[in-house]
C-alpha cells in the first residue's frame, strides 16, 4: 500500500495507477518512481501534474501501448479532477543504462500530449537525476540500482545548456500562455541551479529571481499566478521570449 504523500487521495490514485500498470505489463514492470512537484514540496492539488517513471524490462511493444491508452483513457475517466495531469515515462532498464549514449523508444504521457512513442536520450537526463536523487519508490529496487550514477556537475551543465535551447524554444509557447509561464519559471529555476549549485523547486527558485532580478519581479510574479491560475494570466509572448533570451544569457555567464 503506497502511502509515500502526505495527501490521501493522491496515495489513492498513486495505488490505482500502480494496479493498472501491472494489470497491462505484468512482470514487465519493474519499478515506479515519483519525483516532480510531489517530491519538491511545492505541489499545488488543484493545478500541479503528477511525475513518474516506470522501469520496464524490456520496450513497450505496440499492443502494451494501445492497453496502456486505454487504461489512462479510463483512469482520467475515473479521477476527472487528473485528466491531463498524469505524466508516466515508460522506458526500459536498457534505455535507462545507455540514455547517454543513444536514444532509445520511450512511452511517454503528459499534459497537453496523449501517450505515444518518443527516443529518449541524453535530453532525459535532468528528468533520472531527480528520480535518482530525489525520487520516492512506489514501487520496485532503488533506482540507483539501474539508472548510471549522474554527478552534481554533470546535471548543472545540463540545466545550462537546456536553458539555452530555450532561446530557440520558447517560438512554440507563442500561443499557450500557460506555457509561457512555465518558460519564465523553468529559467528561474535554471539561473539559480548554475549560481547556487543545487536544485530547488520552481516556486522557491521564483521567490529567489524575483530578490535577484528585482526589475523581472512583476513578470515573475504573473508567470507564478499563470502558472497556477491559467485563466488569470496576464503574460504575453513578447515579454516571454525577452525575459528568456534575457536570463538564458544569465544562465550562461553564470
Amino acid at each position: 500500500m503506497i502511502t509515500a504523500t502526505s495527501y490521501p487521495d493522491i496515495n489513492d490514485l498513486l495505488n490505482e495507477l500502480l494496479a493498472n500498470v501491472q494489470v497491462v505489463l505484468g512482470n514487465k514492470l519493474v519499478g515506479l518512481y515519483l519525483y516532480g512537484s510531489l517530491v519538491w514540496g511545492d505541489f499545488d492539488h488543484d493545478t500541479s501534474d503528477i511525475d513518474m517513471l516506470a522501469a520496464t524490462t524490456a520496450d513497450v511493444d505496440d499492443d502494451e501501448l494501445e492497453q496502456l491508452r486505454l487504461m489512462h483513457d479510463a483512469f482520467a475517466g475515473r479521477n476527472p479532477d487528473w485528466s491531463d495531469r498524469i505524466e508516466v515515462q515508460y522506458f526500459s532498464l536498457d534505455g535507462l543504462k545507455h540514455f547517454r549514449e543513444k536514444a532509445s523508444n520511450m512511452i511517454n504521457i503528459s499534459p497537453g500530449e496523449p501517450i505515444h512513442r518518443i527516443q529518449a536520450g541524453i535530453q532525459w537526463l535532468t528528468n533520472w537525476y531527480f528520480v535518482q536523487d530525489y525520487g520516492i519508490t512506489l514501487y520496485g529496487p532503488p533506482p540507483a540500482s539501474f539508472i548510471p550514477h549522474i554527478a552534481k556537475a554533470e546535471f548543472i551543465e545540463a540545466v545550462h545548456d537546456h536553458a539555452l535551447d530555450w532561446r530557440e524554444y520558447v517560438v512554440h509557447t507563442k500561443e499557450l500562455p500557460q506555457y509561457q509561464a512555465y518558460a519564465v519559471l523553468t529559467l528561474c529555476r535554471a539561473l539559480y541551479t548554475t549560481r547556487n549549485r543545487e536544485q530547488v523547486s520552481k516556486k522557491r527558485a521564483a521567490e529567489w529571481a524575483m530578490e535577484q532580478l528585482p526589475e523581472q519581479a512583476g513578470l515573475i510574479q504573473r508567470a507564478m499566478v499563470g502558472r497556477t491560475e491559467p485563466h488569470n494570466n496576464s503574460m504575453t509572448y513578447a515579454e516571454t521570449e525577452r525575459f528568456v533570451h534575457y536570463v538564458s544569457e544569465l544562465v550562461d555567464n553564470s
